[in-house]
């Protein structure tokens, strides 16, 4: 006889869809094994042959936290490229470089972490570097084609499944896990939601993770939007994986729940599936859930729609199918495809701000190369190690040849000396082995440890010359001769051992603080004051009196970078001065920046090279924008830090051998005043971004000059159905070949409420040879000229007039149509129907959004300290009202008026200790039988710190 083959499981059946398999499998897991699966890090079934799984991998712009791989440059960079084809080919090379390094290393996970679709809406966010623009059509683009890339192209399986960071609203690091974003419907659907609804309609996300912060006083780990809006946009499974620790944070630092396992289901029951908390100790969140099972918070059907939505993320990696997996068997890493594309994507990057006829260089040019970065290839939190490294220097090196460029860095080099006499001094290391920092790839490199096998710094007669870096807010590296920067390890002694600065917790900085007649060397990571003792230089311990007591410097300069600078720049043809940022220091995550200024030691370099020769070219690396003087610059150029070819993408841009075309991404302000509060989220009302802002920028949201020039004629447009379509051409009228971004963007003539200024629709990046012309068609969705009517609570075209500019940047406009489109016309608010949500105002002053319930809705208050002042505009009041009610927590006062005239009513809550949701319904009459009749603006003010959630009107 012929033995049977045994009956395949359905969920290994590879004829079923992915849905039937789910069920099947998810009616074969145990409650307890469902409960594991909650954890980032899920453990194996084995009795089903079900393999350990991990959510999570940093993939920003390539592989991270994991060992050498390409590293692509910073998302911002790639987002003033404006190329969506070129953004989506590095998602491709990304997402193969993760498979190819999982092959060999299995802590290498699919689920990865990214892109970054927060809108760049505040310069001073710390991590501007990880977002693509400020605005939402441009980061939309630019996340859709790298998740694209991520992704892959078979119609069922995925290369990678890339999951959207951070849902929603978060824009700042101080404060971050306790602060509350108040945003306000237009703003909500108009600005923070569009950049992930476009990107999540084109069907290339696996999932979103919730941000530490809370909106409208609600944490984003509990967000009914999880429900309302993004499950909505998309068929799909999507899976919402936590932050790191922020389920913990809902009770210990928000302290928005009591219990953690009231915060768990509550976060479960929201549409959180995946929890990372507590590294790889999946016990707590084990426990909790379970907790909250025996409570009766949650049930078992709960977790099966978290559980499904895992396993759906798993099945279309391929993991149940190895032999249907069409990316089973990638293999491409660091190939010359990934470095071209690296160095590609880098000299695209790059922004011409500046041109007075100094660039390009000729081949023959004498170049002074100086500043803080111009031999430095500088790596970010999201960065993978370096394989291969090209800084500024280099690039020219090879570019222009060694004999012709000269170099100064421009540091400060300084001798620090004790009260006894002595220098700091350090030892040769013998024996030591030549590490980086991350080269052996860490889950989680906030646990990288500093170095304890090389001798700490001594005091000795002959000290040792350090290079003395200030970064800004009197943040300063010190650095030996070997290239080694003075950093501080878990014993506490002071070696010079890091490779870079970098680490969650920097320990590689330092601050000068004048005491006496000399200074304090205080640690930063630590906070502690740096002492000499007879083992060596370490940190004090934190009582002075029982230990070591701090060290009293003399600080000798034995050079000033300014002087170095004069020293090679005098004779050159032309200085290249390279500027910008550390990305490990003053503006990263964690920490915000205080101020657009470059920091003070690189003005002066500046200040320097500029006076010693007037043909100083500035080349900016940074991770964001700077405000700055440039009038006596003949050029200059930005450029986020560009990745593993950054030095060669900007020495070709420099000798012309390719002619920029990067476009900025974000408005480049003139001066902090310029600027909302880091806290204020209201585009709208205070007048951010291009979209809204009324001043004169530094450079202009799109803005990038060429080597060529371009000419734009014969625009059009016309209406079909749902479509509008615009062409015009392009020509290029130069005498190089060039790329240019082509822009579109809309305005509307007579809007009934404040729109944009202008806002883009749509763009492209094409090359042109001289001579060349194209024309460009653009199909435009009617809806993406859409407003949210907070009358109707939905979004509605405004018939009427619509201005269309074409051009090179949001300011450098060359072409302009009107277009005359129908739409439903506006209609006042039915108050008598259904009176005013709080937060549906118009104007507001000293108002702040918070949650109306733990679970849906949005109510307001008067700021701490403040009077309310809110304003409804357009409100119909039909036949007649005489009467309002309102619905209110707390104490306080609420005043109405209409159209700024005198009180009509006034309504006072006493309702003091009561709770922030224990909500009453309060009434009153208008004063002397007045009677609103027609249509006014309502007008309230908020006294105290009730909380208002509705307002009703009667007859």
């Amino acid at each position: 006889m012929t033995a049977q083959t045994p009956p395949t499981t359905p969920f290994r059946d590879p004829r079923l869809p992915f849905a039937k398999r789910i069920d099947d499998l998810l009616s074969r897991l145990t409650l307890d094994e469902k409960t594991g699966f909650l954890h980032q890090f899920t453990p194996a079934v084995e009795r089903l042959g079900i393999a350990a799984f991990r959510t999570g991998q940093e993939a920003l712009h390539g592989v991270a936290w994991m060992g050498p791989a390409t590293v692509f440059p910073q998302a911002v960079g790639l987002g003033a490229t404006w190329n969506t084809d070129l953004v989506r080919r590095v998602g491709e090379a990304v997402s193969k470089e993760t498979r190819a390094m999982r092959a060999r290393d299995e802590r290498v996970g699919l689920n990865v972490w990214s892109p970054t679709v927060n809108l760049l809406r505040h310069p001073l966010w710390g991590r501007n570097e990880e977002g693509y623009s400020e605005d939402p059509k441009l980061t939309s683009a630019i996340a859709t084609a790298y998740t694209q890339g991520l992704r892959g192209d078979h119609p069922t399986y995925w290369r990678t499944a890339p999951v959207l960071k951070h849902w929603l609203a978060h824009n700042n690091e101080t404060d971050r896990a306790t602060a509350s974003s108040s945003v306000r419907p237009r703003v909500l659907h108009e600005y923070d939601l569009r950049a992930f609804r476009e990107t999540v309609e084109a069907g290339a996300t696996a999932g979103v993770m919730p941000a530490y912060n809370l909106v409208n006083g609600r944490p984003n780990h509990v967000s009914p939007y999880l429900r309302e809006h993004l499950r909505t946009w998309t068929d799909e499974e999507l899976l919402v994986c936590s932050d790191a620790g922020a389920p913990t944070n809902l009770v210990d630092s928000e302290h928005y729940f009591d219990t953690h396992e009231e915060a768990t289901a509550a976060a479960v029951l929201a549409g959180v599936d995946s929890f990372t908390d507590h590294g790889t100790d999946s016990s707590q969140i084990v426990a909790r859930v379970q907790g909250a099972l025996d409570r009766g918070l949650l049930t078992e059907a709960d977790l099966d729609t978290a559980v499904r939505r895992q396993l759906s993320v798993r099945f279309r990696l391929g993991e149940f199918d190895p032999r249907y997996d069409p990316y089973a068997d990638t293999s491409d890493f660091d190939t010359p495809a990934h470095r071209a594309l690296a160095q590609e994507a880098a000299e695209q990057a790059i922004v011409l701000l500046k041109n007075d006829g100094v660039l390009p260089l000729a081949q023959d040019t004498r170049i002074a190369v100086v500043g803080l970065l111009a031999d430095e290839c500088k790596l970010d939190w999201y960065s993978g190690t370096l394989i291969h490294r090209s800084t500024p220097l280099e690039g020219l090196y090879e570019r222009f040849g060694a004999e012709r460029v000269e170099f100064a860095e421009g540091v400060d080099r300084v001798l620090l000396k004790t009260r006894e006499g002595t220098f700091l001094h350090v030892p040769e290391a013998q024996d030591a082995t030549d590490e980086v920092r991350g080269a052996e790839g860490a889950l989680d490199p906030a646990l990288l440890a500093g170095r304890t096998d090389l001798p700490p710094l001594t005091a000795a007669a002959v000290g040792t010359e350090l290079a003395l870096v200030d970064w800004g807010e009197g943040v300063l590296t010190l650095r030996a001769p070997d290239g080694r920067y003075l950093s501080v390890a878990e014993d506490g002694y002071v070696r010079a051992s890091a490779d870079q600065p970098g680490g969650w917790i920097v320990q590689e900085t330092f601050r000068l603080e004048p005491h006496e007649n000399g200074h304090l060397l205080r640690h930063v990571g630590t906070g502690r004051h740096v002492s000499v003792g007879a083992d060596g230089v370490k940190v004090a311990a934190g009582n002075p009196e029982i230990a070591d007591a701090p060290e009293i410097f003399t600080l000798i300069t034995v050079e000033r970078g300014e002087d170095a600078v004069r020293r090679v720049t005098s004779e050159a043809d032309v200085v290249l001065v390279v500027a910008g940022n550390d990305p490990h220091i003053n503006g990263r995550e964690t920490e915000d920046r205080t101020t657009l200024r470059l920091p003070a030691q690189q003005e002066r370099l500046l200040r320097a090279a500029r006076a010693a020769n007037p043909n100083t070219v500035l080349a900016l690396t940074s991770a964001y924008p700077y405000a700055l003087d440039t009038a006596d610059l003949p050029a200059v150029l930005w450029t986020a830090h560009g990745g593993q070819a950054a030095g060669t993408a900007l020495a070709r841009v420099l000798a012309g051998d390719v002619s920029p075309a990067g476009r900025l991404p974000q408005t480049w302000y003139a001066d902090d005043a310029d600027l909302p509060g880091l806290l204020d989220y209201d585009v709208i009302g205070s007048r951010q971004t291009y979209l809204y802002f009324e001043g004169t920028p530094l450079f202009p949201f799109g803005h990038g000059l060429s080597y060529a020039t371009f000419s734009y004629g014969g625009l059009s447009s016309r209406v079909e159905g749902e479509t509008l379509h615009v062409s015009f051409t392009i020509t290029n009228t130069g005498d190089v070949t060039a790329d240019e971004v082509a822009q579109l963007y809309t305005r509307a003539v007579d809007p009934v409420v404040p729109r944009p200024r202008r806002e883009l629709l749509a763009h492209r990046r094409v090359t042109l040879a001289p001579g060349a012309e194209t024309e460009l068609a653009f199909e435009v969705p009617l809806r993406s000229l859409e407003f949210w009517d907070l009358a109707q609570g939905r979004w509605r075209l405004e018939p009427g007039p619509y201005e269309l500019l074409a051009g090179a940047s949001s300011e450098d406009v060359r072409l302009r149509t009107t277009v005359l489109l129908d739409g439903e016309p506006s209609a006042p608010r039915p108050v008598l129907e259904r009176g005013l949500d709080g937060a549906d105002f118009d104007d507001q002053s000293g108002v702040e959004i918070v949650d109306r319930t733990k679970t849906a809705g949005d109510a307001v208050t008067a700021a701490e300290g403040r009077t309310g002042e809110l304003v409804y505009r357009a409100c119909d009041f039909g036949a007649g009202a005489t009467r309002v009610t309102v619905s209110v927590a707390g104490e306080g006062v609420v005043e109405l008026a209409l159209d700024g005239g005198p009180t009509l009513a006034t309504l006072t809550s006493d309702a003091a200790g009561s709770g922030p949701y224990a909500y009453t319904t309060l009434g009153a009459g208008f004063v002397a039988g007045f009677v609103a009749e027609g249509v006014h603006d309502v007008h309230l003010r908020l006294r105290g710190p009730l909380r208002l959630a509705h307002v009703g009107f009667s007859g």
